[in-house]
């Protein structure tokens, strides 16, 4: 969920033994492919938390409903991708994204009715979806295959500055200057991010179609499902965090759930880059359980809700181990496949993070309504670690 870009294979340094040739990873190209990305992740994080809290009057379940939408229609627009790229192109395909995923926030300006927001929700997913697949399409033409690691980071890094500030900052406006123009944000910045396509290389990278590379095919293969289970699983719990933490702490603690956002952000976007540099020198694989661990051992220090000092801690400790396993899963991801491949990667690890996000919100809110929230962090957490066979095999 954070946008997925796709790398050339290539032998990493630490396995070849030599200093790796490095050439110009920004271009021109690159830059303006950059543009989208921010635009799109701005747009995206903008209402990750909002749009659940805006239906939250009409029930809990509502709030779990929104985000299960939204991160469901990304999963759908995920596996369209393929069939939309080969007809229309990468390009048109990202454009297209771009549109569904800006213009129907401003639905929400007129209605807070819950199945309007449910369904504008699941539009703007599909969107994310098709943005995020075509565009890392795209992006495969532009990074270097000898800087896979520090290219990954890199658009990690800048796709998760505006998913820093707009994941906090779109509660905290709601709180200050309503609602409405957080949609009308949103909207501006996916649309305006549109008017960079038509700058980027007409030369679409090719879109597979083939049932050896369908996203089927590498949920079939183990060398690409379990990285992805095991970063999927964490993304479980990311889900939960950023549509009930607002929730979970609700005794006039709106400043806390804006700085545990905004620190769970930050140590992500620096754990992912961490990870990549990391990756590239001894091996990403080295780094997938260890993440894994820190990622459960921050949601359990969510449990302790009444405690400004463990929420933050907590959700900064969930952001490390997080951003960490997204570099590794999809570095040690991309190093298994031959380049006919690369959308299978690409649509597989996002089908993983966002049925995982769209998997936590939704159990989340039926379990918490039975056990509360403590008791249900502490079960995320759990699960999370039944996971670690899993990373041991991968």
């Amino acid at each position: 969920m954070t946008t997925t870009t796709m790398t050339a294979t290539a032998t990493p340094a630490h396995k070849a033994g030599l200093t790796p040739i490095r050439p110009p990873l920004v271009t021109r190209a690159f830059a303006v492919r950059l543009i989208s990305v921010i635009g799109a992740s701005a747009s995206f994080y903008l209402l990750l938390s909002v749009a659940p809290r805006y239906a939250a009057p009409h029930g809990g379940g509502a709030a779990g409903l929104a985000s299960a939408a939204l991160l469901i229609g990304s999963v759908a627009g995920e596996i369209l991708t393929p069939a939309l790229g080969a007809r229309s192109g990468s390009r048109r395909t990202l454009a297209i994204g771009l549109a569904l995923l800006g213009a129907p926030a401003l639905v929400l300006t007129l209605t807070a009715n819950p199945t309007t927001v449910v369904a504008v929700c699941a539009v703007r997913g599909i969107g994310f979806g098709l943005a995020c697949v075509a565009g890392g399409a795209l992006t495969a033409e532009l990074i270097p295959p000898a800087r896979r690691g520090e290219g990954l980071a890199l658009v990690g890094l800048v796709g998760g500055i505006p998913a820093t500030v707009a994941l906090p900052a779109g509660l905290v406006l709601a709180d200050h200057v309503g609602y409405a123009p957080v949609f009308v944000a949103a909207a501006l910045c996916a649309l305006g991010a549109a008017l960079s396509v038509p700058a980027l290389p007409k030369t679409d990278a090719a879109t597979d179609t083939e049932e050896g590379t369908s996203v089927l095919s590498g949920v079939r293969t183990r060398e690409l499902r379990r990285p992805a289970t095991v970063f999927g699983t964490t993304a479980v719990a990311a889900g939960v965090l950023v549509t009930f933490l607002p929730l979970a702490v609700s005794h006039g603690s709106g400043n806390v759930v804006a700085a545990a956002l905004l620190v769970h952000s930050a140590a992500s976007t620096i754990a992912r880059w961490a990870a990549g540099r990391y990756g590239d020198r001894h091996g990403s694989a080295r780094l997938l359980r260890p993440a894994l661990i820190v990622s459960a051992s921050g949601v359990l220090m969510l449990v302790v809700t009444g405690n400004p000092v463990t929420v933050i801690a907590g959700a900064a400790v969930f952001g490390i181990g997080f951003g960490a396993c997204q570099n590794a899963s999809l570095s040690m991801m991309y190093e298994r496949v031959a380049a006919a491949r690369y959308s299978t990667v690409s649509a597989l690890w996002n089908f993983a993070y966002d049925a995982g996000m769209g998997a936590g919100a939704g159990a989340f809110g039926m379990v918490c309504a039975h056990t509360g929230y403590p008791i249900a962090f502490a079960l995320t957490a759990v699960l999370m670690l039944t996971a670690l066979r899993t990373a041991r095999r991968a």
